[in-house]
């Protein structure tokens, strides 16, 4: 009798073990955020997103992401297998970080910019000028949806650097990772930088932002009065566009002008 009590007792632990574990969900790890992605024919799969990248090195978000779809996950398991997809696989991808859904697209988008933008010269500047020029298809983050769309691109940096040229190096990638650069794209075109300049081009055709820009109502987009022509006027373009705050421009004029020119 106390045999098959003890056989019974020992039954039913491993049974409510067995339904414990088959109930128990996979515990993500670092980098890993739950989000779907979007493959080449619109098809949008929930799973597992791991970020390639990180704020030390967001641009590696650009070029991969790894996924597993919730429907391939084995909860017996603590390892899962996830797939590697390039910016050339998918439409996209999404992962909520920090309750946020963080968005990104696959759009056509060479960095030449950035590209000669270097103050290493010989194979540093060579590669980081490779780097950029070779890598058109990005996961670009993007920041605001509408009419206008707006991503977040980061620059890629030099993958080399010896001498005298590492503290240069470093110093530039600093630079790249607190600075990226804002692209827009309207109602699907070729995505372009966005600037002061072409910030007001592309929302002349709604009214109420057009007032709003006319009347200098945008702090984003401040208005130099004196009258330049020639040269003088090309050089007072490029830095204002250098220095404006573009982030600010999508905040203000972009945000207004998708609420109000849907």
């Amino acid at each position: 009798m106390k045999k098959l009590l003890l056989i019974g007792l020992l039954s039913l632990a491993s049974f409510n073990a067995y339904a414990q574990e088959d109930n128990s969900e996979y515990e993500m790890r670092v980098g890993e955020k739950m989000g779907y992605i979007i493959d080449k024919s619109g098809k949008q799969i929930e799973g597992i997103v791991r970020l390639a990248g990180d704020d030390y090195n967001p641009w590696t978000n650009q070029k991969k992401v790894k996924f597993i779809a919730s429907t391939d996950i084995d909860k017996s398991k603590k390892k899962q297998k996830f797939k590697t997809f390039d910016s050339d696989d998918l439409k996209g991808y999404m992962a909520i970080d920090n309750n946020t859904e963080r968005r990104f697209e696959a759009i056509k988008y060479t960095n030449t910019k950035e590209a000669y933008n270097t103050q290493n010269g010989g194979l540093s500047g060579g590669l980081k000028a490779f780097n950029n020029l070779t890598k058109s298809t990005l996961f670009a983050e993007l920041v605001a949806d509408g009419k206008i769309k707006v991503y977040k691109v980061y620059g890629f940096p030099t993958t080399f650097s010896a001498g005298g040229q590492v503290s240069v190096a470093e110093e530039e990638t600093k630079r790249m990772r607190e600075n990226p650069s804002y692209v827009y794209s309207k109602k699907g075109g070729k995505p372009e930088e966005l600037s002061v300049s072409k910030a007001k081009i592309i929302v002349a055709d709604c009214p109420v932002v057009k007032a709003k820009v006319t009347s200098g109502e945008y702090g984003s987009l401040k208005e130099d009065k004196k009258k330049r022509t020639g040269l003088g006027k090309f050089i007072k373009n490029e830095i204002d566009n250098a220095m404006s705050d573009n982030l600010s421009i999508v905040n203000e004029v972009i945000y207004d002008y998708n609420e109000n020119c849907k």
